[in-house]
Protein backbone atom coordinates (compact mmCIF):
# COMPACT_ATOMS: atom_id res chain seq x y z
CA UNK A 1 0.00 0.00 0.00
CA UNK A 2 1.60 3.31 -1.03
CA UNK A 3 1.28 6.19 1.51
CA UNK A 4 0.06 9.69 0.71
CA UNK A 5 1.18 13.06 1.43
CA UNK A 6 -1.23 15.99 3.40
CA UNK A 7 -1.30 18.59 0.01
CA UNK A 8 -2.14 21.43 2.87
CA UNK A 9 1.17 22.24 4.12
CA UNK A 10 1.68 23.28 7.89
CA UNK A 11 4.22 25.98 7.03
CA UNK A 12 3.07 29.36 4.32
CA UNK A 13 4.01 29.25 0.99
CA UNK A 14 5.17 32.70 -0.14
CA UNK A 15 5.83 33.34 -4.02
CA UNK A 16 6.06 36.31 -5.94
CA UNK A 17 7.16 39.99 -5.91
CA UNK A 18 7.87 41.85 -2.83
CA UNK A 19 9.46 39.84 -0.91
CA UNK A 20 13.45 40.79 0.04
CA UNK A 21 16.06 38.42 -0.15
CA UNK A 22 18.97 38.57 1.36
CA UNK A 23 22.05 36.91 2.43
CA UNK A 24 24.72 36.23 5.11
CA UNK A 25 28.16 34.42 5.07
CA UNK A 26 30.33 33.66 7.84
CA UNK A 27 33.28 30.84 8.85
CA UNK A 28 33.28 29.67 11.91
CA UNK A 29 36.28 27.20 13.76
CA UNK A 30 35.23 23.99 15.02
CA UNK A 31 37.33 22.58 17.84
CA UNK A 32 37.54 18.93 18.06
CA UNK A 33 39.11 16.35 20.32
CA UNK A 34 39.67 13.48 17.79
CA UNK A 35 37.28 10.54 15.72
CA UNK A 36 33.49 11.53 17.13
CA UNK A 37 30.89 13.84 16.53
CA UNK A 38 30.47 17.55 17.50
CA UNK A 39 27.18 19.42 17.83
CA UNK A 40 27.00 22.58 16.17
CA UNK A 41 23.28 22.69 16.10
CA UNK A 42 23.27 25.53 18.91
CA UNK A 43 26.05 27.53 17.09
CA UNK A 44 24.08 27.25 13.90
CA UNK A 45 20.91 28.74 16.27
CA UNK A 46 22.90 31.50 17.34
CA UNK A 47 24.28 32.70 13.96
CA UNK A 48 20.90 32.19 12.27
CA UNK A 49 19.82 34.24 14.91
CA UNK A 50 22.45 37.23 14.92
CA UNK A 51 22.12 37.57 11.24
CA UNK A 52 17.90 37.77 11.52
CA UNK A 53 17.04 34.85 9.50
CA UNK A 54 13.65 34.32 8.83
CA UNK A 55 12.67 31.95 5.92
CA UNK A 56 15.17 30.71 3.72
CA UNK A 57 17.80 28.13 3.05
CA UNK A 58 21.05 27.58 4.86
CA UNK A 59 24.01 26.11 3.38
CA UNK A 60 26.25 24.41 5.46
CA UNK A 61 29.39 23.76 4.22
CA UNK A 62 33.50 21.73 5.81
CA UNK A 63 36.52 22.83 4.29
CA UNK A 64 38.13 19.29 4.70
CA UNK A 65 38.71 15.85 3.60
CA UNK A 66 39.24 13.78 6.87
CA UNK A 67 36.09 15.24 8.23
CA UNK A 68 32.25 15.29 7.32
CA UNK A 69 29.19 16.73 8.32
CA UNK A 70 25.95 14.65 9.02
CA UNK A 71 22.20 15.57 10.27
CA UNK A 72 21.87 12.98 13.04
CA UNK A 73 19.86 11.77 16.16
CA UNK A 74 21.47 14.31 19.02
CA UNK A 75 19.08 12.74 22.20
CA UNK A 76 21.40 9.72 22.78
CA UNK A 77 25.10 10.01 22.41
CA UNK A 78 25.37 6.37 22.26
CA UNK A 79 23.73 7.10 18.83
CA UNK A 80 26.80 9.28 17.66
CA UNK A 81 29.23 6.15 19.24
CA UNK A 82 27.80 3.62 17.29
CA UNK A 83 27.58 5.42 14.10
CA UNK A 84 31.64 5.70 14.86
CA UNK A 85 31.69 1.91 15.22
CA UNK A 86 29.73 1.95 12.08
CA UNK A 87 32.02 3.84 10.03
CA UNK A 88 34.80 2.50 11.17
CA UNK A 89 33.38 -0.74 10.06
CA UNK A 90 32.99 -0.07 7.01
CA UNK A 91 36.00 1.67 6.37
CA UNK A 92 38.48 0.07 8.21
CA UNK A 93 41.72 2.33 9.15
CA UNK A 94 43.93 -0.76 8.83
CA UNK A 95 43.53 -1.85 5.41
CA UNK A 96 46.51 -1.76 3.16
CA UNK A 97 46.17 2.23 1.92
CA UNK A 98 48.43 3.18 -0.21
CA UNK A 99 47.88 7.02 0.63
CA UNK A 100 49.10 7.42 4.32
CA UNK A 101 50.60 10.75 4.19
CA UNK A 102 49.39 11.77 7.36
CA UNK A 103 49.23 8.32 9.36
CA UNK A 104 47.40 5.30 8.86
CA UNK A 105 44.00 6.56 9.82
CA UNK A 106 44.15 8.95 6.59
CA UNK A 107 42.85 7.46 3.83
CA UNK A 108 40.56 5.85 5.86
CA UNK A 109 39.14 10.09 7.02
CA UNK A 110 39.46 10.25 2.87
CA UNK A 111 37.04 8.00 2.07
CA UNK A 112 34.21 7.99 4.93
CA UNK A 113 34.04 11.87 4.28
CA UNK A 114 33.81 10.98 0.79
CA UNK A 115 30.88 8.71 1.52
CA UNK A 116 28.94 10.86 4.26
CA UNK A 117 29.81 14.46 2.95
CA UNK A 118 30.38 17.68 3.60
CA UNK A 119 27.75 19.95 3.17
CA UNK A 120 24.35 20.11 4.20
CA UNK A 121 20.99 22.20 2.71
CA UNK A 122 18.59 22.73 5.42
CA UNK A 123 15.58 24.74 5.44
CA UNK A 124 15.29 28.01 7.97
CA UNK A 125 11.34 28.52 9.02
CA UNK A 126 10.92 31.26 11.59
CA UNK A 127 14.78 32.12 12.64
CA UNK A 128 16.04 28.27 12.76
CA UNK A 129 17.23 25.49 11.16
CA UNK A 130 14.07 23.38 10.18
CA UNK A 131 15.18 20.17 12.18
CA UNK A 132 13.18 17.56 13.81
CA UNK A 133 13.10 16.84 16.83
CA UNK A 134 15.49 14.71 17.82
CA UNK A 135 18.28 15.91 15.05
CA UNK A 136 21.10 17.61 15.57
CA UNK A 137 24.15 19.62 12.80
CA UNK A 138 27.53 17.16 13.86
CA UNK A 139 30.47 17.78 12.63
CA UNK A 140 32.06 14.32 11.67
CA UNK A 141 35.70 14.29 13.19
CA UNK A 142 36.99 10.49 11.32
CA UNK A 143 40.93 11.43 12.42
CA UNK A 144 42.17 9.72 15.51
CA UNK A 145 44.07 13.03 16.51
CA UNK A 146 41.72 16.58 17.05
CA UNK A 147 41.48 19.35 14.75
CA UNK A 148 40.48 22.74 13.89
CA UNK A 149 38.05 22.25 11.21
CA UNK A 150 36.46 25.07 9.23
CA UNK A 151 32.97 25.51 8.67
CA UNK A 152 31.65 27.84 6.23
CA UNK A 153 27.76 29.06 7.09
CA UNK A 154 25.64 30.50 4.29
CA UNK A 155 22.24 32.02 4.72
CA UNK A 156 19.90 33.11 1.73
CA UNK A 157 16.45 34.02 2.34
CA UNK A 158 14.22 36.52 4.12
Amino acid sequence: MASTVDDKPSIKTVFGPGLASRQAIARVEVPTTGRGMVDISGLVDRWLTSVQAVEGLLTVFLRHTSASLAVQENADPSASADLMDAYDRLVPMDWNWRHSLDGPADMAAHVKSALTGVNLAIPVVHGRADLGTWQGIFVVEHRLEGHRRDVTLHYLGT
